[in-house]
């Protein structure tokens, strides 16, 4: 008999803004630099700039302070204003891996010409075989997405 492994959940979050489905889209994507943690880095140099790329097929990807591109995955759909979905090639070891792919999907739903509400979700968390479950816990925490999206939750909303 042959026990099978269950797979982890996806982090899911989902919250409300006080900006535009446009305004909300265009900070996530164009602006994702101004609110991406700067800490959250994987280029040697530290992070200078966070580059969607504003197309499917684009990448994405982080600029160092020493001009250098590192790599974090795709740009799998990005239809504007309402749906982004991301390959997240980032290994547990917190390095791009071409091999790698999970996914970043986010919804900006109008709730009012004012506020829009954020459907995030990260999946295909189980692609991290055995340490997916630590991964997701990591993702899922202060220091990952739970921080990350705060962050962005208060620049969009500043206006």
């Amino acid at each position: 008999m042959t026990v099978g492994m269950i797979s982890p959940a996806p982090v899911r979050k989902v919250f409300t803004v006080q900006a535009s489905q446009e305004k909300a889209f265009d900070v996530f994507t164009a602006r994702m630099g101004d609110w991406w943690l700067k800490s959250h880095t994987i280029s040697p140099a530290g992070q200078k700039a966070v580059v969607v790329e504003p197309f499917s097929g684009g990448r994405w990807y982080e600029i160092g302070h020493d001009g250098k591109e590192c790599e974090w995955g795709k740009v799998l759909d990005y239809s504007r204003p309402d749906r982004l979905v991301l390959a997240w090639q980032i290994s547990a070891e917190w390095a791009y891996d071409p091999q790698l792919l999970t996914e970043v999907e986010v919804r900006f739903v109008v709730v009012s010409a004012s506020e829009t509400r954020v459907e995030f979700e990260h999946r295909k968390l189980e692609n991290y075989g055995m340490v997916a479950d630590k991964v997701r816990e990591v993702l899922g925490s202060e220091g990952g997405w739970t921080g990350l999206l705060a962050a962005f939750e208060s620049v969009v909303s500043a206006g």
